[in-house]
């Protein structure tokens, strides 16, 4: 079975429309595995614009228990997934919120949670979301000390990364034990309704990938119409966050994390 990871964010973004601490995103990380999800994903950014770093923190210490090795006193429900995303590189930033901590950087984020996966993303701060995958000549030398630190912290890595074989060749060297699947132009493809050019191309990556060692996961604007399209070899997650918020608003939690989970089960 395809694992599926409910991306928080924008339940965090209608929180911070009012100074308010409603909506909950730990109340809907609850909702969602309660509903038969494997995990929750949050990516937090240094302007703290969704998912700020103490719902990080939140998350990690919620009932919820997502790292049952990692700290005492918290068990875990088996199979559930604490992924966090985010550029490795993102500095601390004090914030510009009353009543919000500062941002504390990243990897020092990630240090104090100890996700069970985190996915690195090049995302620039001002950036309104992820919007391209890692070059590996360019950057591999700079993420490959990053990689070491997390593995030291026990967390699975995970690179997001374009539909290019090239480039995922080189990803080995580097330690990392997954990559994510850049998958909007698969969704913009889908859309115009000729998307089977756009699909080889993921589903050569795919190849490269399990040839090289590599676990698979996808996301990025992935919903219920072209999931059931997206015909990848050795797919193990995705993360869904933007459509399966809108759908939720139409069917509830439940019945949505149930079309998802059906349609995963299908692939």
């Amino acid at each position: 079975m395809i694992q599926l990871s409910i991306n928080l964010n924008k339940i965090a973004l209608i929180r911070n429309a009012r100074d308010t601490c409603h909506p909950d995103p730990c109340e809907f990380a609850a909702e969602v595995i309660n509903a038969g999800a494997h995990g929750v994903t949050v990516h937090p950014r240094p302007d703290q614009r969704h998912i700020r770093a103490n719902d990080c923190v939140r998350l990690s210490e919620t009932s919820l228990g997502f790292n049952p090795d990692k700290a005492a006193g918290r068990g875990a429900p088996a199979g559930i997934e604490f992924n966090i995303e985010g550029n490795p590189f993102a500095a601390a930033q004090p914030s510009s919120r009353d009543g919000v901590d500062d941002y504390p950087g990243f990897l020092q984020l990630i240090e104090a949670v100890r996700p069970d996966q985190v996915t690195l993303v090049p995302d620039a701060d001002d950036q309104l979301t992820s919007d391209h995958g890692f070059d590996i000549e360019r950057d591999g030398e700079r993420l490959a000390p990053v990689i070491d630190k997390l593995k030291s912290l026990g967390c699975r890595t995970s690179l997001f990364m374009d539909p290019d074989p090239s480039q995922i060749e080189r990803i080995p060297a580097l330690g990392v034990d997954r990559i994510e699947l850049y998958t909007e132009s698969y969704a913009r493809a889908h859309e115009q309704g000729d998307f089977g050019a756009v699909l080889a191309r993921f589903q050569e990556a795919a190849t490269t990938a399990t040839a090289c060692g590599l676990g698979i996961n996808a996301g990025h604007d992935l919903n219920l119409s072209n999931l059931r399209d997206f015909q990848i070899p050795n797919l193990l997650e995705v993360s869904i966050g933007h459509a399966f918020t809108i759908d939720a608003l139409r069917w509830g939690i439940p019945e949505t994390v149930r079309r998802y989970l059906e349609t995963l089960g299908a692939l």
